[in-house]
């Protein structure tokens, strides 16, 4: 279980580097899979993945929605 959580958190770590980015789509689509990986963390260790995913998502997603670029900006998303 100890490695589980330690390979999640780092997997968690390299998305929040790789996210991001200048329009309010790639904050919102960066933002909403940070929030899915934290979500299903915290929903997993409860016994409810699947709804942890769904609720850090969507809030990622307007947390990222809702920022500007000069607020959060980690660089050029890797989809770009």
């Amino acid at each position: 279980m100890r490695s589980t959580t330690l390979a999640s958190a780092a997997l968690l770590g390299l998305l929040m580097l790789a996210g991001c980015g200048q329009s309010t789509g790639d904050r919102a689509l960066s933002g909403a899979g940070i929030g899915a990986g934290v979500g299903a963390l915290g929903g997993w260790m409860v016994g409810a993945p699947g709804a942890g995913a769904l609720i850090g998502g969507a809030v990622g997603a307007g947390a990222g929605a809702i920022t500007r670029p000069d607020q959060i900006n980690l660089g050029r998303p890797v989809w770009r």
